[in-house]
């Protein structure tokens, strides 16, 4: 075989070859639809710019270094119980 024959060779079977690759480009979406259903809100609308006020930042530097750390307010993101489902019921099976 000559290196002609080669090469004529190889790029038959790259075009071969090429009608085997996808053309779907959403190859992969599941993982990255997953991670979006997961983020509360990906583009938050604020009613006002957000800043930064260095003076409120080296307050609670301070704080920290001192031991005074403000205890952070509490938020629930659920009501009602735990449903943790350890009820006390009894079984009536047959003694």
């Amino acid at each position: 075989m000559t290196i002609d024959r080669k090469v004529v060779f190889a790029g038959a079977a790259l075009l071969a070859l090429a009608g085997c690759t996808p053309n779907d480009t959403g190859i992969g979406d599941a993982a990255r639809a997953n991670y979006a259903a997961q983020i509360v809100d990906p583009e938050p609308q604020h009613a006002e710019a957000m800043t930064a006020d260095g003076s409120q930042v080296a307050g609670a530097q301070d704080r920290y270094r001192k031991g005074n750390v403000k205890k952070p307010v509490g938020v629930k993101t659920t009501s009602g119980g735990s449903g943790s489902g350890s009820g006390s019921g009894s079984s009536s099976g047959g003694n």
